[in-house]
C-alpha cells in the first residue's frame, strides 16, 4: 500500500513532494463537448496533468441581477501549485463563458506514486 503524503511543505524542489504542491481545480464547462475540446487542448498543452469529466451538473447561482439554473459539465483538473496560473490563463484563452469557475483546492492527503505523477515526477 502507497504511503500518503501530508500537507506539510512547499514548492522547494530540494525536498520531497507534499500534498500541499497539488491542486485540485474545479471548472465548469456549458456541455459534454465544450469541456472535452478544452481539456483535451489543456492535457495537450501540459497545462494539467489529468482531467476527469462529469456530465450532469446542475448548478443554480446568480448572474447579472437574475436567478439562473444551468445544466454543466464539471471538470476537475490535477495540477501543480505552480502551474495554476498558466491553467488559469489557458482556461480564460479557451472558455465559453465571460467569468469561468476556476476554484483550486490544496488535498490533505495523495498517495505518493500519483502526487509524483501530477507533478510531473
Amino acid at each position: 500500500m502507497q504511503e500518503n503524503l501530508q500537507s506539510t511543505g512547499g514548492q522547494d524542489h530540494s525536498s520531497p513532494p507534499v500534498a500541499a504542491d497539488m491542486l485540485i481545480v474545479l471548472c465548469t464547462f456549458p456541455d459534454q463537448e465544450t469541456a472535452r475540446r478544452i481539456s483535451k487542448e489543456i492535457i495537450t498543452e501540459n497545462l494539467a496533468a489529468c482531467v476527469n469529466l462529469i456530465p450532469g451538473v446542475e448548478s443554480i447561482y446568480h448572474w447579472k441581477g437574475r436567478i439562473e439554473q444551468a445544466s454543466e459539465v464539471l471538470a476537475i483538473f490535477k495540477v501543480s501549485v505552480s502551474g495554476f496560473k498558466n491553467l488559469e490563463a489557458g482556461l480564460l484563452e479557451k472558455h465559453p463563458y465571460d467569468t469561468p469557475e476556476m476554484i483550486g483546492i490544496t488535498p490533505d492527503q495523495v498517495s505518493e506514486g500519483y502526487l509524483k505523477w501530477v507533478l510531473g515526477g
